[in-house]
């Protein structure tokens, strides 16, 4: 995918480098591996297919950034800044486009604007920040500002060629993209580097379940990921219960574990096969009411990703039915 600005130059492939003469501070004001996460690292793959900076499939064909996620449009919406990962100057700036999701209705209109509302950076010693899908109308700078690491550029937004709340961070050096985890470019699955370019190491999740909610029905997908899907408390009359977890990184042949249980124990215990490659998923599972009341009181509800018999990682969430 395409992030460059008209004028900038622009590389497919991640470089290496020999000094690592420059230290980033993470793009995102959040939480990593709580209320936002890293959906995609850059490729290392010479010609087609895909993998990361540790071999596995947290990435795509030709994708030359890191992308700073948060789990919902709901988060969006609130406010997340994205801020300046080093000190330098803004050497260009774009405004003005929508925050919409790219579909096939909206690809005329970001065609040549696919990093969206973005900002890129200049560096000491050929170093080069660039910063794509910020939020229309939050932009803080102008072209020319000398800005500090962690000064606020503007907000995630989902302007651009994107489908998912994030900003796309692509670090170059002397024009050729380098990977920030793995700056050398000396791929080595069982040793990867735990810093990089990193002030301090960010953590990796090699995929996992985000969140996890409670519904009276199988939720459309879109609301999932707009974060409107899951219930605060549900009737004693309601014609479902069901949980469902949102989750990014699935691989084929991962299954998702989701146990429901209710004030007398657990009433589903089941594991889901995921088929195919997800770069976002979710699953569900629930019972239909058969009584005429549920009965009253807290009902939990957990998720696991499960990947060759081990969990990669769990959520859970709890509802009162009243």
């Amino acid at each position: 995918m395409r992030h460059s600005f008209a004028a900038l130059a622009f590389s497919c492939a991640a470089t290496s480098v020999a000094a690592q003469d420059i230290q980033l501070i993470s793009p995102i004001q959040c939480s990593l591996g709580d209320d936002c996460y890293i959906q995609q690292y850059v490729d290392h793959t010479k010609g087609t297919g895909a993998s990361d900076f540790r071999c596995s499939g947290l990435s795509y064909d030709r994708h030359t950034g890191t992308d700073f996620a948060v789990r919902t449009l709901q988060q969006m919406r609130k406010g997340v800044n994205v801020v300046a990962t080093s000190g330098g100057t803004v050497k260009a700036v774009r405004r003005g486009v929508e925050d919409a999701i790219y579909s096939a209705n909206n690809a005329a209109d970001v065609n040549g604007r696919e990093c969206g509302n973005g900002v890129v950076i200049t560096h000491e010693n050929g170093w080069e920040t660039q910063y794509c899908h910020l939020k229309k109308g939050s932009l803080k700078v102008k072209k020319g500002n000398v800005v500090k690491a962690g000064t606020v550029l503007g907000q995630i937004g989902l302007s651009g060629r994107t489908q998912f709340p994030h900003v796309h961070l692509t670090v170059r050096k002397d024009g050729e993209v380098v990977d920030p985890f793995d700056p050398d470019g000396k791929i080595t699955c069982k040793a990867p580097e735990t810093r990089g370019l990193w002030e301090k190491p960010l953590p990796y999740r090699a995929g996992g379940v985000l969140y996890v909610g409670f519904s009276d029905r199988v939720p459309e997908f879109k609301d999932i990921k707009n974060g409107r899907a899951a219930k605060s408390t549900l009737p004693d009359d309601a014609p479902a219960v069901v949980i469902f977890g949102f989750g990014f990184g699935a691989q084929k042949g991962d299954q998702m574990r989701l146990v429901l249980s209710g004030p007398n124990g657990v009433m589903i215990d089941k594991f889901v096969d995921i088929e195919k490659n997800q770069a976002q998923l979710f699953r569900a599972v629930g019972k239909r009411l058969v009584d005429d009341t549920w009965e009253t009181g807290r009902y939990s509800g957990l998720v696991s990703l499960v990947r060759n018999g081990r969990v990669v990682n769990t959520e859970q969430a709890a509802i009162d039915i009243r």
